[in-house]
């Protein structure tokens, strides 16, 4: 297993690691910090995310929007981009991807 780390740098929330049951618990503990005025959450290094990875995610983005900002997600996966599609999410939940 993989642990998962995540820095802020500017308006940018980078993640890296595993993203999963195991590892979530302490950028939940986190999160308002991690997410305070931060606009990109970049997923490029993540290795893996399961689906409390995903609710974090979209926990994450509905913090920003509390905050009264709008989030960007960058550099998701083909996995995690399948997961959120078999998910059937209500349109609006998730950003669109960016490249």
């Amino acid at each position: 297993m993989e642990e998962l780390s995540w820095k802020r740098d500017g308006n940018v929330l980078t993640l890296a690691g595993e993203l999963d049951g195991d590892t979530v618990q302490p950028l939940w503990q986190e999160r308002v910090a991690a997410m305070s005025g931060a606009q990109i959450v970049d997923l490029a290094g993540l290795t893996r995310v399961d689906t409390a990875g995903l609710a974090l995610i979209i926990h994450l983005v509905a913090l920003a929007r509390k905050q009264g900002s709008e989030v960007a997600l960058r550099g998701a996966s083909d996995k995690l981009q399948t997961l959120v599609k078999l998910y059937n999410l209500p349109d609006g939940l998730l950003p669109a991807f960016a490249s």
